[in-house]
């Protein structure tokens, strides 16, 4: 019986310090964390050279030309083509605003294209006037024309 404890002892420490050395093999180790700047591609775009308030302003206005267009998609699916017309002008025509955030970038190029794309919305915006669903969609794809080209030509 005595030998039987003293195996038992034995077994128990022996298990004891395995175990010790096991949870001492899993302390996790310190991973070293490596930030990625992000890289730049040259796509053969135009940079506008943009600061930071710049860049936010002009997304947040392509955003909302977006908007617009995806608005007036769904006005003209419903043949709603007053209320197209009117948002046409309002949010892609060539207002004062939108003249003069064209002008701000200091790039001709990027200006013309930009003030041709708002004259083709009020050009758009007078299409809708007339009701008719094959011309006001070639109207629109002609405005949109102007995003593409803009889009391929020029980056923030």
């Amino acid at each position: 019986m005595r030998k039987l404890l003293i195996v038992i002892i034995g077994l128990s420490f022996f298990s004891f310090h395995s175990c010790q050395n096991e949870s001492e093999k899993e302390t996790p180790k310190k991973v070293e964390t490596i930030v990625m700047q992000p890289t730049t591609i040259d796509d053969g775009r135009v940079s506008l050279n943009l600061n930071e308030m710049q860049k936010n302003h002009q997304l947040s206005n392509m955003r909302s030309h977006l908007e617009a267009v995806q608005e007036i998609t769904l006005l003209l699916s419903q043949d709603d083509y007053d209320k197209a017309s009117e948002l046409a002008y309002t949010k892609l025509g060539s207002t004062t605003e939108m003249k003069l955030m064209c002008a701000s970038f200091g790039d001709k190029g990027f200006e013309n294209l930009g003030l041709e794309f708002h004259k083709s919305a009020d050009i758009m915006s007078e299409v809708f006037k007339k009701r008719n669903k094959d011309n006001s969609l070639t109207a629109l794809s002609n405005t949109l024309n102007y995003c593409v080209q803009c889009h391929a030509t020029y980056k923030q």
